[in-house]
């Protein structure tokens, strides 16, 4: 093995570059098997840190196991290296598949790598001299987040503070998906918008000083890689700390050089050559450009915003630019440095929106992702951050916590900052009415806007009207996918850029070319949404809702959310004060559009239907907060089904609040959708209502089972039919799981299979199981890890007389298990069906157990 070969600073390196890794993938895998692996070779001592992560939990447990096999020496590093090798057939986890491939492959080239990321290259000093004054260029440009900044905030110093603690919460992980090709994701919260969900598999995540890192799905070092992610996510804010760690020397040093664009401020461009487009934005480079390009390997390009160029790229194009002076297109360039006929060896990073990564061609990156969000932690630490107070930031953040739907938009970083300004601002009133927070997103922009109208509006005669300019061409602009805003835009709406305004939008650009754009897209939604209640017009309306509906990129949604739950008196009135009374026949209009559009377009019941646009529609719904149009468009449907489509904590709290207003529903099939365990926190407060209901390979875990436990244990539980196979249940969730039942009376089919189920703790559940007072009549305990050991506790399940079918295939009871099973059989009276299939038996077993067949002929006994 070539790691034995490495001294231990080798080592080190590799340690201190793997580190998120390899925390990562012992949190996440079945860490028993990596202690017996590691026990095994006598590198730790298994009992104990068994026991010590029942004490600290997952987390706590993986950084210190990891922390303490570096401490112990070289021969334990290597000994992990070793385990995680032996595991990764039974484990074949991204990550661990990634890092195991990215040391096979690249060798010591890694840790030249991670020695030339580090330190960087050597360059002469007339070059050297000009990367400092670009390095001092870059700075001024991504030091300060000044689309961050919370109205109010009069010193310039107090936004970069809060912008310095925001950007230290910037943590990215990937998963993978596929498209037509194998591409990965970036990550960095709960798994949410699902552009491309129908097709991805399992969760990766990499921190972005990796985004270049060895692909082990393409078999490359990536050149061109692909960034995507919701608005407010942070695609931004992650190029402009990507850039401003560059700069500090702290990320990436292998590029002498990173040119840093945005495609907003792009879009007045129609030709121009490469040499143009930088010296355009770093003229500081005239005299060095050409020994610049002399390297290309030494570059990175960053174009953020992709979704924001008025030029389509097209990367199947064959029109290509291969020298720097040429004059091309925008597109031609962008393009021809992805496809490497431009600076062949460059690298190249673009973001993007997920609905324009669905309308382009992604073969030519060589890693393709998407940044989903904070993971919960970060959310709490976010909220720490902002408040520098534990006391308020504990209230804030249990608040939101509580309303699930805000909790859940708490994933993008943006809505996290709205937040806390709102909250903030909550917090200043002596007395503070929580029946007053916003509980929507309709209603968490209006508290928003509502703070700056009182706090930044001295001639408030004039709001209504300017709101009013600015809200039509917010509209335009959602409608026509416009970002940025010239002054012919103003003058065409009669928008004057006054101290009011600037609360909502800000100036970018020099002389004749400054445009104005909206802090934040959504603020930009938001406003084209109010119009309509300021300014109604019949025509306007119907064309906007139309229009809207049909962007096949998904980009009205947010406006289409926003007028439904501006539909809503009591969400408008916080506004009223401040612009006067709104058309109540806007809202009719809104009603009858989105009753008519669900009846239209709408079968939750169907498998074969969209389910992004049903749960589109249910979103909308659920910000109307119209419990009683709910129950009309839902009519006779009694059905939910989503298998296989990932659900993110939000589309959960949706569904929660459909499913409550649904009378009877008689099924709800959320099988793969990988809804963890914030998902069906959001949901298991209605779940109780459905007959059958299957929750099916969704990364459940043995902390889950409370909110099962909860489920079954309603009083008005009506579950009939349960599913809970194939998640990561172990026999630790038995005792729960065996209380629940005890008390429920409901429950006739339940399904365990494929969780892992064998160990001490399954007496509890086969007890309860056993006993004629539950009335569970089919039972599959397929699959669950059972052994010989566990055949003679499965005797007393011949008690039980309400149970018929009985699955107990694709075990491990071999030959010892045989006389108990067959025991089992020959005892029960009540049994029709039990399955055995692939269970290590013996001919002579087999024959034995088929003979019971004539002992009960009315049982069937499948081998």
């Amino acid at each position: 093995m070539q790691l034995a070969e490495y001294e231990m600073h080798h080592h080190c390196s590799l340690y201190k570059y793997f580190f998120n890794d390899l925390v990562y993938i012992v949190e996440t895998l079945d860490s028993t098997r990596i202690l017996s692996e590691l026990n095994y070779r006598n590198i730790v001592d298994m009992e104990y840190y068994v026991s010590l992560k029942k004490q600290c939990g997952d987390s706590v447990f993986s950084v210190m196991l990891i922390q303490d096999i570096y401490d112990l020496g070289k021969e334990a590093v290597i000994g992990l290296w070793g385990s995680l090798f032996a595991i990764q057939n039974d484990y074949p986890h991204p990550n661990l598949l990634g890092v195991l491939d990215e040391i096979s492959r690249l060798g010591p080239l890694l840790l030249d790598q991670i020695n030339l990321d580090e330190n960087g290259v050597a360059l002469p000093k007339d070059l050297k001299d000009i990367q400092d004054v670009h390095r001092q260029n870059l700075l001024g440009k991504t030091q300060q987040l000044v689309e961050h900044q919370a109205p109010g905030l009069s010193h310039p110093q107090q936004s970069f503070q809060i912008s310095d603690r925001y950007l230290d919460l910037i943590v990215v992980s990937t998963k993978q998906f596929r498209t037509r090709n194998q591409h990965e994701v970036i990550d960095t919260g709960g798994v949410h918008e699902h552009y491309l969900q129908a097709t991805q598999i399992k969760l990766e995540r990499i921190s972005p000083n990796k985004l270049f890192r060895w692909c082990h799905r393409s078999s490359c070092l990536p050149h061109s890689v692909l960034v995507g992610g919701v608005p407010g996510v942070g695609k931004t804010t992650l190029m402009q700390k990507f850039v401003f760690d560059w700069v500090r020397g702290e990320l990436y040093q292998r590029f002498s050089f990173v040119f840093f664009f945005k495609f907003r401020m792009l879009n007045d461009i129609k030709e121009l050559s490469l040499v143009d487009l930088i010296l355009k934005e770093y003229p500081h480079l005239q005299t060095k450009l050409e020994t610049i390009f002399s390297d290309p390997a030494n570059l990175l390009f960053i174009f953020d915003g992709l979704d924001e160029s008025v030029q389509q790229m097209d990367f199947r194009s064959e029109r290509l630019c291969t020298s720097p002076q040429i004059q091309e297109s925008l597109s031609v360039l962008v393009v021809s440095l992805v496809k490497q006929s431009l600076l062949k060896g460059c690298y190249v990073l673009i973001t993007s929106r997920p609905t324009k990564l669905a309308l382009i061609e992604t073969q030519n990156f060589q890693r393709v992702s998407e940044i989903m969000g904070f993971f919960p932690k970060e959310r709490k630490l976010y909220f720490d951050k902002y408040f520098l107070d534990e006391k308020k930031s504990e209230m804030a953040f249990n608040y939101v916590r509580e309303n699930g739907i805000l909790y859940t938009f708490c994933y993008i970083p943006s809505y996290c900052w709205i937040l806390c300004t709102v909250l903030s601002t909550c917090f200043k009133l002596q007395e503070m009415c929580f029946e007053l927070l916003p509980k929507t997103v309709t209603q968490l922009f209006v508290t928003f806007f509502a703070n700056i109208l009182t706090n930044h509006s001295r001639d408030t005669s004039q709001v209504p009207a300017q709101l009013t300019s600015l809200g039509w061409m917010a509209g335009y602009g959602v409608m026509e996918h416009v970002l940025g805003f010239e002054s012919r835009n103003l003058e065409t709406f009669g928008v004057n850029y006054s101290s009011l305004l600037s609360n909502f939008m800000v100036e970018s650009g020099q002389g004749p070319n400054v445009t104005v754009s909206f802090f934040h897209l959504t603020i930009q939604e938001f406003l084209a949404a109010l119009v309509h209640y300021l300014d109604y017009s019949h025509e306007k309306l119907q064309e906007s809702l139309d229009k809207a509906r049909r962007f096949e990129d998904g980009r009205g949604e947010m406006f289409l959310r926003f007028l439904c739950g501006l539909s809503d008196s009591n969400t408008r009135a916080v506004l009223q004060k401040h612009l006067g009374d709104f058309s109540p026949k806007t809202s009719v209009g809104v009603i009858n559009w989105l009753s008519n559009t669900f009846s239209m377009n709408v079968r939750p019941d169907r498998e074969s239907d969209d389910k992004r646009k049903i749960l589109n529609m249910f979103a909308s719904l659920f910000e109307s907060r119209n419990r009683a149009l709910v129950a009309h468009c839902l009519g006779a449907n009694k059905k939910f089904q989503f298998p296989e489509f990932h659900l993110a904590p939000l589309d959960c709290t949706v569904l929660a609040f459909i499913l409550e207003c649904c009378r009877d529903p008689e099924l709800v099939d959320l099988d793969s959708c990988f809804i963890q365990t914030e998902g069906l926190e959001r949901l298991y407060t209605i779940l109780h209502n459905v007959m059958e209901l299957r929750l099916a390979n969704n990364d459940l875990k043995d902390t889950d089972m409370k909110f099962i436990y909860r489920i079954l244990t309603n009083p008005a539980c009506k579950i009939q039919n349960l599913s809970l196979k194939d998640n990561s249940f172990t026999e630790e969730c038995c005792p729960a799981l065996a209380a629940a039942l005890c008390e429920n009376q409901s429950l006739r089919t339940l399904d365990l299979s494929k969780n892992k189920l064998g160990g001490p703790e399954l007496e509890n559940l086969l007890n309860v199981l056993s006993n004629n007072a539950c009335k569970i009549g089919n039972l599959s305990l397929r699959a669950t890890k059972l052994t010989h050991e566990h055949a003679p506790l499965l005797v007393s399940l011949s008690g039980n007389t309400n149970l018929t079918h009985l699955n107990l295939s694709f075990n491990y009871f071999a030959d010892p298990g045989c006389e108990y099973i067959y025991e089992l059989i020959r005892k029960s009276t009540s049994l029709r069906e039990i399955r055995l299939g692939t269970n290590d038996f013996n001919e002579e077993s087999i024959g034995r157990l088929k003979s019971l067949q004539n002992y009960h002929p009315n049982l069937n006994i499948i081998l």
